[in-house]
C-alpha cells in the first residue's frame, strides 16, 4: 500500500469514528442513538479489520469507493444502515436468456457498490 492510500484510508478511519461520535437518530430516541453508533463502530472496525491486510491497490480503491459511498447515503438518508435494493423477480433477464442463472448473474452485476463489503460480513 503506498503511502497516500495508507494515508485516505486512515483518515476515512477517522471520520468513521467522528462520525459515529457525533450521530443521531433520526427517530431521536436515545437508545435508537446508542444503538446506530454501535452499529457505525462494530461495521467499521469489522471491515476495516477484515481488509487490514489487502495489497492490491485497485481492490483497495474499491474499498475507499465503497467506504465513501456508505458515509455519504448514511448522512443524506439519516440511517446507518446500507440501504437495500428491491429488484422485481426475473426482472433483469434480457429477451435471449430467460434462465436462472442469467437472473442471477445479472442481480450479482447490478448490486450497489455499498453493499459488497456489507453481503460479505452477513
Amino acid at each position: 500500500m503506498t503511502t497516500a492510500t495508507r494515508r485516505e484510508v486512515l483518515s476515512l478511519y477517522r471520520r468513521i469514528f467522528r462520525l459515529a461520535r457525533k450521530w443521531h437518530a433520526a427517530s431521536g430516541q436515545t437508545e435508537d442513538t446508542i444503538k446506530e453508533k454501535q452499529y457505525i463502530l462494530n461495521e467499521a472496525r469489522t471491515l476495516f479489520r477484515k481488509n487490514k491486510n489487502l495489497t492490491d491497490t485497485d481492490l483497495i480503491k474499491q474499498y475507499i469507493d465503497e467506504c465513501t459511498a456508505r458515509i455519504e447515503i448514511g448522512l443524506h438518508y439519516k440511517i446507518p444502515y446500507p440501504r437495500p435494493i428491491h429488484l422485481p423477480p426475473m426482472g433483469l433477464t434480457p429477451l435471449q436468456a430467460r434462465g436462472l442463472r442469467a437472473q442471477e448473474k445479472l442481480r450479482k452485476l447490478s448490486r450497489p457498490v455499498y453493499l459488497k463489503s456489507h453481503d460479505e460480513v452477513s
